[in-house]
């Protein structure tokens, strides 16, 4: 008998060897319930969290559906201790559920709100709890309190926090009615994305994680056919919104006159309104206006595109949005600011999560191949480097004047593809794309000019883009096959993952994507890289290491 891959540790961490001929498969096995943690080239560490768990609960995974792959893939007996707290963490999902009594169907939503239990013992600890008791009204009965009527969202943070994450059967307002639907033709949903907005429906909130290129607009779509009410939509930035509004008018009957813009250059209320999240989260005199604003509207629906980078005003929008259908869209649930307790708690649940590697197979989007290309500091900016401040040297490792030299040589290996040469600092930035001849496009850069630019890219007219970090979110260009990261944000999984995606659209021929991340040796850039490797894996793409000469 073959031994499997994966060590399970009775710390809740589990050991992948990545050179085993079943660590792919395991890897997309426990993806569904676990967190990749570190990811050196041989052995790759997962931990097992509750969140996690009640994640795969809510996705209608079972205890004994995870254990089973636990026991299947593991090199040695899975630690009992293990497995037991494995099928009572999923047992806490569920065991609250926020009600309306006196209300019936999925969307009603008069009547009572209240928080029920057929356990009053777990009624009492939490109604006792000093953060949960002032969002409850008076005790009902021995199963059941009321729920003050603000505080729906509130008490499910809470009570993740506590570690009762409570289901919420609660209902939802209709909304306006809105008569929307896909316009099928030439082309159909993916099973994957009907599955998705299959799963959004009967769950009524809640997120589903697809990787860029995956179609995550058409399910968005999708899930707007499917509720056919007014539909909130927030978006990372304006060039976004112009392109869900596009993707909109093509794949569904809606009009033109049907869709407003609401950002920081145009400000229409339509039944299908597009906001940008920076202009939700602007203030005046302290109050954000804008959000009181769009919060008066009958949505049906609030799509959250790219939820991981949900700014907290708009959790506390959220928060008072609960009787709303709400759907998160996201290549993945990480967030730097370690806020994915919220995601689950205000957004919803995890409900349809489709493997990269997966879709990639079925050919929906492009293979990849990753590189890391390590290169040496100049001396002159290595004095440097060693006398600056912790807050200096990223900046200086990252910026270092090798990588212009190795951006070209990787450049000059891929004839005839569309490159982007994607970074963190202005500084570096302009100087490459002077070196380069190329066109620079950054925050500053109008949006009709980022438009024109990246349209010329898209049409084949410019072979060569270097931008800033406004690509990494929500930015169309399927015809780019390689990338050159030449600084990040720290190390950051999210950018990562948005950076990967620019690459990830179907190639013609079958070309293979190439993303290179060029990375200072012995320094704070070679430490950072070590976590954004981490997505890498966590998807299921191997990576190259490289010196610099070895181009």
């Amino acid at each position: 008998m073959t031994l499997g891959p994966l060590i399970v540790q009775s710390d809740h961490t589990i050991l992948l060897e990545v050179a085993h001929p079943d660590a792919e498969e395991a890897r997309h096995a426990i993806a569904v319930f676990a967190e990749l943690e570190r990811a050196p080239e041989h052995i790759h560490t997962y931990r097992v969290t509750r969140l996690g768990l009640w994640n795969a609960r809510a996705a209608g995974h079972t205890a004994e559906e995870i254990t089973a792959t636990l026991d299947r893939f593991a090199k040695f007996p899975v630690p009992a201790g293990v497995s037991a707290e494995i099928a009572e963490t999923m047992r806490r999902y569920g065991r609250l559920t926020i009600e309306r009594r006196g209300a019936e169907g999925a969307d009603a939503t008069g009547g009572e709100l209240v928080l029920r239990s057929d356990e009053p013992p777990i009624l009492r600890e939490v109604a006792s709890a000093k953060r949960i008791a002032p969002l409850l009204g008076g005790r009902i009965d021995e199963h059941s309190y009321a729920v003050e009527p603000w505080a729906r969202g509130q008490l499910k943070q809470e009570l993740v926090a506590r570690g009762w994450p409570a289901e919420d059967l609660a209902g939802y307002t209709p909304g306006e009615p809105l008569d929307i639907e896909l316009a099928e033709g030439d082309w159909h949903l993916r099973d994957y994305q009907r599955q998705a907005v299959d799963r959004f429906a009967e769950g009524g909130s809640g997120v589903v994680v697809l990787p860029c290129g995956a179609g995550k607009t058409i399910v968005g779509a999708g899930a707007m056919a499917a509720v056919g009410a007014k539909t909130l939509i927030l978006v990372t930035n304006t060039v976004s919104a112009r392109q869900w509004r596009d993707e909109l008018i093509r794949r569904t009957t809606l009009t033109e006159e049907e869709i407003g813009e609401y950002s920081g250059q145009v400000k229409e209320v339509k039944p299908v309104t597009i906001a940008t999240y920076q202009i939700l989260t602007s203030r005046r005199k302290g109050e954000y206006a804008h959000l009181s604003l769009l919060n008066a509207q009958d949505w049906g629906l609030i799509v959250y595109d790219e939820v991981h980078l949900l700014p907290a005003p708009v959790f506390k929008l959220t928060a008072e949005l609960q009787a709303r259908r709400r759907i998160g869209l996201t290549a993945t649930l990480v967030r730097e600011d370690g806020r994915e307790g919220d995601v689950f708690s205000l957004i919803g649940p995890k409900r349809y999560d489709a493997p990269w590697k997966e879709i990639e197979a079925q050919g929906f989007i492009a293979p990849a191949e990753c590189f890391e290309v390590r290169i040496e500091l100049a001396e002159s900016e290595r004095f440097d480097y060693s006398v600056a401040e912790d807050q200096e040297r990223y900046r200086i490792a990252a910026s270092a004047a090798a990588k212009q030299t190795v951006g070209r040589r990787i450049i000059a290996k891929h004839p005839g593809e569309s490159v982007l040469v994607i970074g963190q600092y202005i500084d570096q930035l302009e100087s490459m794309a002077e070196a380069l001849g190329a066109p620079l496009i950054t925050g500053q850069t109008p949006v009709d000019e980022r438009e024109r630019l990246f349209g010329a890219f898209r049409a084949g007219e410019e072979r060569l883009l270097v931008v800033s970090k406004v690509a990494n979110f929500s930015v169309d260009l399927p015809d780019a096959s390689v990338a050159i990261q030449i600084s990040g944000s720290f190390g950051s999984r999210q950018e990562e993952a948005q950076r990967l995606g620019r690459l990830l659209r179907p190639k013609s021929e079958g070309l293979v994507a190439s993303f290179y991340t060029l990375v200072t040796r012995d320094t704070v850039d070679q430490d950072f890289a070590q976590n954004r490797q981490r997505f890498l894996a966590e998807q299921g793409y191997s990576y190259t290491i490289l010196d610099a000469d070895q181009l």
